[in-house]
């Protein structure tokens, strides 16, 4: 599906008018400050639940108020087809809504009007996978972006992972607990253990069905590419304990451990995707540039694995321009057209379509962004 209107209150310097979007390509550009950036972070509101800039929902939320609302309106994407650019109400096939309270800590959320418990029914209809500085961790920081980048693809694949991660995070934190008391109860222990382990054993087969899929879509994308260190780059997916010894035993090896730490060190939630290139690590071999077109690959595949399943991708690419030199814009650009994804660019400067893409241009539409009000052009 992709998202074709826009509508927020409260939200960072956006003013509340709806705005419609082309449910392919979107090109917004103004000033620093203006609110361009904004304008992805509430759609990424709706896809993620969270910011993509921020850590803190207080951050987001206008001066001097305590609430704000998202709204969004969604087309049927690649079930649609699509004569014009002119949208009007009867291509909203779903809306989606998001409002919190940071005041009182409460959130709301509604899909077509009726209320919703969990965030992952909003997140299930909007996929939203954002490209802008800070996503080129991936590669040179810790596991954690690595594992994050995975299991966000993963959700999208395997129905049941959500839960499966949610139910995870409950166990860890109860394991965690009794650790950091110093002194453990070995009955108690032991139920937390079967049920982490069954957990973790589900969460395995999920994020190693997925990655397989992923690597497959990754290296055919690869052999597209010229460049030397194709040939000696590899992907390999590590579970977080060694795969040669059942999770219960490895637990049980480095209880000491594991106490002497207060949390838990093995499982799920030190899950990682190794990357190397000729058997080192890719972030000790490779330049800045290297990694960036190394991470720009992967994005791609995990739109290319999404897009295999008939799901429309809604890309935000926020100030690529400081990161990206011409061609790899265009390369990115090109791609992502092609998989039918939804794409949002933003820009200091009006943007130049023909250097991204080539003759005949894909539909798109142009929003000139100023003191929070965005206007098409």
């Amino acid at each position: 599906m992709a998202l074709v209107k826009l509508q927020t209150e409260h939200f960072r310097n956006l003013q509340g008018a709806p705005v419609r979007f082309s449910p392919s390509i979107n090109l917004l550009y103004g000033e620093n400050g203006s609110g361009k950036t904004s304008v992805l972070e509430a759609i990424g509101y709706l896809g993620l639940g969270r910011s993509f800039r921020a850590n803190r929902h207080q951050a987001v939320v206008s001066h001097g108020q305590s609430k704000l609302t998202v709204f969004g309106g969604l087309d049927q994407g690649l079930e649609e087809t699509r004569h014009s650019l002119d949208q009007d109400e009867s291509v909203v096939r779903h809306r989606l809504g998001i409002a919190r309270d940071v005041s009182a800590k409460e959130t709301t959320l509604r899909l077509d009007g009726e209320p919703v418990r969990n965030l992952s029914v909003l997140a299930m209809h909007l996929p939203v996978s954002v490209i802008d500085p800070g996503v080129f961790d991936i590669v040179a920081g810790g596991p954690g972006k690595r594992r994050q980048f995975l299991d966000w693809l993963v959700f999208h694949v395997e129905p049941s992972f959500g839960s499966l991660w949610q139910q995870c995070q409950r166990v860890t934190s109860q394991r965690n607990q009794i650790l950091r008391n110093g002194r453990i109860d070995e009955a108690l222990m032991k139920v937390w253990d079967a049920q982490y382990v069954d957990l973790a054993d589900a969460m395995n087969g999920a994020r190693q069905r997925t990655f397989s899929v992923f690597c497959e879509a990754f290296f055919r994308l690869v052999g597209e590419v010229t460049a030397p260190w194709v040939e000696g780059l590899k992907l390999d997916f590590f579970p977080g304990w060694d795969r040669n010894q059942p999770l219960r035993d490895v637990l049980k090896a480095h209880r000491e451990q594991e106490l002497k730490m207060g949390h838990t060190l093995y499982g799920p939630n030190r899950a990682d995707i190794r990357l190397r290139y000729q058997g080192r690590p890719v972030a000790e071999t490779f330049s800045r540039g290297q990694q960036k077109t190394l991470v720009i690959l992967m994005k791609i595949a995990q739109g290319m694995v999404l897009s295999g399943m008939r799901k429309q991708v809604s890309f935000l690419l926020d100030d690529i321009n400081a990161e990206l030199d011409v061609g790899h814009r265009a390369m990115l650009a090109q791609k992502l057209e092609q998989l039918k994804c939804q794409v949002f660019v933003t820009s200091i400067e009006p943007p130049k379509p023909d250097e991204l893409w080539q003759v005949p241009l894909p539909d798109y539409r142009v929003f000139h962004v100023e003191h929070g009000k965005v206007t098409e052009e």
